[in-house]
């Protein structure tokens, strides 16, 4: 399913109707890396929607609804320059559980701060790069179809290690029209606790990427650009089982 709005304001409440009357009850093994045989999710597949962002963040702060202050210092963290794990902002998370996930003391899995700025190490044949090369590709190449910045890395590839791996893809940057457009996929995406801080951080890193581009020496192309479209693509949209009661009373739909 795909829909194109013109503001962030009805997208979760559209998400969230077509979830509950249309979601497939699934049952899988195993939630981030845990095995769990009653683990159960309402689930669509394939749901995309685009929608213009737009260039105030109090304005995005008020469509969206993210879990503020939450989502707001988490995506400082984010584009802080640095590699952390764990980090800080985790432990405001407002369903963060302690005994789910690791201790103060211990290490995630990943968190988006490596991803963002993986120190440089081989790959196969090049060295890997991080969210500064794409900025410098941008700044190069304005046009370029090759902009896309990934979260999912080769070591993520089958769950090897049993743990979490990323729910977020990548993120494309393309610029058309006197517009920056992001194209972000994501293979997974819980609509309670996940969705609308998805969606702000997107957003962020966009605006992120064009005050940036503006601000590099040489880049006069930039200054005339401005923000485009969210167009964001959502392999499994869903729910807890047990948190069908919840969306329902949210969303004042009617038990059946």
């Amino acid at each position: 399913m795909e829909k194109t709005y013109t503001d962030f304001k009805d997208i979760l409440h559209d998400a969230a109707t077509y979830l509950l009357h249309d979601g497939e009850l699934i049952y899988t093994k195993s939630w981030q890396g845990k095995v769990d045989d009653k683990f159960s999710t309402l689930e669509v597949m394939n749901y995309s929607f685009t929608c213009p962002i737009n260039p105030s963040i109090e304005i995005l702060e008020d469509q969206i609804k993210p879990n503020l202050p939450w989502a707001r210092d988490h995506f400082i963290e984010r584009v802080c320059g640095e590699p952390l794990n764990p980090g800080e902002q985790y432990k405001n998370w407002p369903f963060y559980k302690k005994d789910e996930f690791r201790t103060e003391e211990e290490k995630f899995t990943h968190t988006y701060m490596e991803r963002f700025w993986v120190p440089k190490h081989y790959g196969i044949r090049y060295f890997s790069g991080n969210l500064n090369d794409v900025v410098n590709l941008l700044v190069r190449d304005p046009l370029t179809r090759q902009a896309y910045f990934p979260i999912w890395f080769p070591e993520d590839t089958g769950a090897t290690h049993g743990g979490r791996v990323p729910c977020s893809l990548g993120y494309h940057f393309l610029c058309r029209g006197g517009k920056l457009h992001m194209f972000y996929d994501i293979r997974s995406c819980d609509l309670l606790r996940h969705f609308q801080d998805d969606v702000y951080l997107a957003c962020r890193l966009l605006l992120w990427m064009l005050r940036r581009l503006r601000l590099q020496r040489g880049s006069r192309f930039w200054e005339s650009i401005i923000p485009g479209n969210l167009t964001m693509h959502i392999y499994s949209l869903h729910i807890f089982g047990e948190d069908v009661p919840i969306v329902k009373y949210r969303f004042k739909e009617k038990t059946s």
